[in-house]
């Protein structure tokens, strides 16, 4: 999904702004009245704690994929990306509790009526380097459905869009298909940036949806053909197999891809060209296993290329939307701003204890 949605939030002004492109942005998901004021609040809250505790920052609202709706399709979902510098959050837990609060102007109910109304809320803190949330509202509340069996736990993935100078278009665009066992997580830059850069990562989405059952190769294979009538893309595609656990990955054009296993980091190296106008005639696939500390970040080149990879052992346990955007966060600052569309997709295990928790 290409809509972006990039708030700065310095001055009291500004929660406005972000409680009318919650609204916007629902409407583009076509949620219903009710997820729509669910979203608005959700906004306001989060806007709101940004000038109490952390002196402001940004909230980027993309639409992302939801749980499937009638007739097996996803559904969009509005998701809520909070950032900032502050100083943090030194007890989260009470800080997600009602009636818990550092300002005085402020009654402590933000951040836990974010956690109760949202599809999916998680918080990163590091003291002295601020915060990053992250909420979901999906179309329609969560119902947990009651099994006398433990499910096999799923991988998790999710990811943070922004666009440069704050356009309403970004050129990039990621997503991720199920097929039997097997997980594909796509990450797709097109040419440049704006409308016709987010064309051609659009048609890579489209298509994806349709060959998720093949191997990396043949995807990107497939792409190249669908992305001819645009300006092309630069496209990455893991595929994680949760029978055999093992991780493949191919990649063509400057998409970067960075593996966390038993303890360190290594990357994934893509290939020369570009889907839809010059293609390889060879595309390898690099095959990787996967373990349940394993962790994969996938990003397109807005991203410094020399970006640390996160060492907090609490940030790289939660939600793979929040490890996205810590990772972003700390890759760009006022002194090294991102130059190009970015985003950062994550692929990690599920490590929450029960299928409702909100929180790892």
């Amino acid at each position: 999904m290409s809509r972006v949605w990039d708030i700065p939030v310095h001055d009291s002004t500004r929660v406005r702004d972000v409680r009318v492109a919650a609204e916007q942005a629902s409407s583009h998901a076509h949620l219903d009245a009710h997820r729509t004021a669910v979203a608005a609040l959700v906004a306001t809250e989060l806007a709101t704690n940004l000038l109490k505790h952390a002196g402001g920052g940004r909230i980027v609202i993309n639409l992302v994929d939801g749980p499937p709706v009638d007739g097996g399709t996803n559904g969009s979902s509005v998701q809520f990306v909070c950032l900032d510098h502050g100083p943090g959050i030194t007890d989260i837990a009470r800080a997600l509790r009602d009636g818990y609060t550092t300002a005085s102007a402020s009654l402590g109910a933000g951040l836990g009526t974010c956690l109760r109304i949202s599809s999916d809320f998680d918080l990163h803190s590091a003291p002295g380097r601020g915060v990053v949330a992250v909420a979901r509202i999906d179309p329609a509340p969560h119902v947990q459905q009651a099994s006398p069996h433990q499910p096999r736990p799923t991988p998790r993935t999710g990811g943070v869009n922004i666009s440069l100078a704050h356009a309403d278009r970004s050129g990039d665009a990621w997503s991720c298909v199920h097929s039997g066992t097997r997980l594909s997580l796509m990450l797709a830059d097109g040419l440049g940036h704006g409308t016709h850069a987010a064309e051609a990562s659009g048609a890579a989405v489209r298509e994806l949806r349709h060959t998720g059952d093949l191997p990396p190769a043949e995807i990107l294979r497939h792409l190249d053909t669908a992305l001819r009538r645009t300006r092309g893309a630069a496209v990455a595609v893991a595929q994680l197999d949760t029978d055999t656990g093992r991780l493949h990955f191919a990649g063509v054009g400057n998409i970067g891809a960075r593996l966390h296993t038993e303890g360190t980091w290594q990357p994934l190296v893509s290939h020369p060209g570009i889907v839809g106008a010059h293609f390889p005639a060879t595309v390898p696939l690099q095959q990787k296993p996967w373990g349940p500390d394993s962790l994969l970040v996938l990003h397109s080149d807005g991203l410094p290329s020399r970006w640390t990879p996160p060492d907090d052992p609490r940030l790289l346990a939660q939600n793979p939307a929040v490890i996205a955007s810590v990772i972003l966060r700390d890759a760009s600052s006022a002194a090294r701003p991102v130059r190009d569309d970015t985003s950062v997709a994550v692929l990690a295990p599920d490590r929450r204890t029960c299928a409702h928790d909100r929180r790892p």
